[in-house]
């Protein structure tokens, strides 16, 4: 006979992570790799970040500013291969194995043809870009700045064809196919860091060597995988170069919208990064270490926001908004106390966990009060503001989830941002405040919006059609 810890336990989860779709067991199956994963990214930026200080502060401003931009470039074709995770969970909670693989290859040359279009842009405009953007940095810091961009640029095909394939394989509940790839890509990073920065004193070059090697060694394994070994998509390499103009319509659907949206979002960020640089060197670094152990705080919920555009999307395929409701639900409560018990475990570690980037000791207080300010307003604020959308966007209510965004990133952010940091001299902080507030206004119109029926009234596949 279980015991009655167990039997509570196990009635807990049937009622609040069970459907008819899903059940406790399977979310449990496809949440656990996602957060390996997030926990390997996050703490490989901490590494990054880390590692580069040994430098001094202007090669980890550089790397931070770059990584800025990086992100949002890169968010651009990540996007898009959110569209393809959408779109193959929702024919796989319909049951249409037969679209499921054709999805998955549209997505992985889609997604790789936006990476290829953004990194030649970028190795040929980089220096009226970084001038246009952080023209105000200091001359060493924009030196370190223009080699790391070049380097990185080379790798985004890399990292793209491998976002395409984890994307496609979380879609049809596969994640730990997928965090079997992205581990090999970042422990392969995380080695030759190791190697490039710590023994071989390379700088910002063995940033460039780690980066390009691991994501191209990555991103042929993914194709081998699903060429050679997986069974679910049964792809040739023909169907990666072939034009499904179709899919790629239904992809690029949500995937468009939420690109635009990254793209507005990270330029908005972008933005108060050109407000915290001509705050001073010191003001660069206190956001880039903030940042990195925001990420960390985040990490949880960051991995339960992925796992929603999978379960709501195979929910919204198998047509059973009953479920969808359910789910996303118990994901918020659930963000909401990661996020609370996070800040519980790292605020007392506080001091040991910044003295890995060895700050300068006049910016310590300011750090704290920013990463205090931060985890208590993320617990109500960031499920509602990230997590939600996600859910929203599953369901294929991409174009008000996107045009939300935009609109409160630069009504909100940007301008508090500028309102408060600059005009009224609360420097690094006020420009934190300001995306606190800006994650309230939008969480409240996505709550709103859920409350409705709009959300889950678009029709993106059509079974029987498609199948025929």
């Amino acid at each position: 006979m279980e015991p009655a810890f167990s039997l509570r336990r196990k009635a807990f989860m049937h009622k609040y992570f069970s459907g008819k779709v899903m059940d406790y067991q399977q979310i449990i199956g496809l949440y656990i790799p996602i957060l390996i994963d997030q926990s390997f990214l996050v703490g490989l930026n901490l590494v990054n970040i880390a590692m580069i200080s040994s430098s001094g502060v202007a090669a980890v401003s550089a790397v931070s500013m770059i990584d800025s931009l990086n992100i949002f470039l890169i968010s651009v074709f990540v996007a898009v291969s959110t569209g393809g995770t959408v779109v193959v969970a929702q024919y796989k909670g319909s049951g249409n194995e037969g679209m499921v693989a054709k999805a998955a290859a549209s997505s992985i040359s889609l997604v790789s043809s936006f990476a290829l279009g953004i990194s030649l842009l970028m190795i040929v405009f980089h220096t009226p870009v970084l001038t246009l953007l952080f023209g105000t940095a200091s001359a060493e810091v924009f030196a370190y700045a223009k080699t790391y961009l070049i380097g990185s640029s080379v790798s985004y095909v890399g990292i793209a064809i491998v976002e395409a394939v984890c994307g496609a394989l979380r879609g049809i509940g596969k994640s730990r196919t997928s965090l079997k790839l992205s581990l090999i890509m970042n422990l392969s990073y995380v080695l030759l860091n190791v190697i490039c920065i710590h023994f071989l004193h390379m700088g910002v070059h063995g940033l460039i060597i780690a980066v390009n090697v691991s994501r191209f060694l990555a991103a042929f394994v993914a194709v081998l995988y699903v060429v050679k070994l997986d069974t679910n998509f049964r792809m040739r390499l023909y169907d990666l170069l072939h034009v499904n103009i179709a899919m790629m319509k239904k992809i690029l659907f949500i995937g468009l919208p939420f690109a635009a949206e990254q793209m507005f979002f990270n330029g908005g960020k972008i933005v108060t990064q050109v407000f915290i640089v001509s705050l001073g060197t010191h003001a660069m670094a206190t956001n880039a270490i903030g940042g990195t152990l925001a990420g960390v705080l985040q990490i949880p919920a960051a991995a339960l926001s992925l796992t929603t555009v999978t379960v709501i999307g195979q929910c919204m395929g198998a047509q059973n908004v009953k479920d969808a409701r359910k789910f996303a639900k118990s994901f918020l409560w659930l963000a909401s106390f990661t996020l609370f018990l996070m800040a519980l475990i790292l605020l007392p570690l506080f001091k040991p966990l910044v003295s890995l980037f060895h700050p300068p000791d006049d910016i310590i207080r300011e750090l704290f009060i920013i990463v205090l300010i931060n985890a208590i307003a993320q617990v109500p604020l960031w499920p509602i503001s990230f997590l939600l959308p996600a859910a929203l966007r599953a369901a294929g209510d991409s174009k008000f989830t996107s045009t939300t965004s935009m609109l409160s990133m630069w009504l909100f952010r940007v301008v508090l941002g500028y309102v408060l940091g600059i005009v009224f001299h609360m420097g690094i902080i006020g420009v934190w405040l300001a995306m606190n507030i800006e994650w309230g206004v939008r969480g409240l119109i996505f709550l709103w919006r859920f409350k409705g029926d709009q959300w889950y009234r678009h029709r993106l596949i059509e079974p029987a059609a498609d199948s025929k």
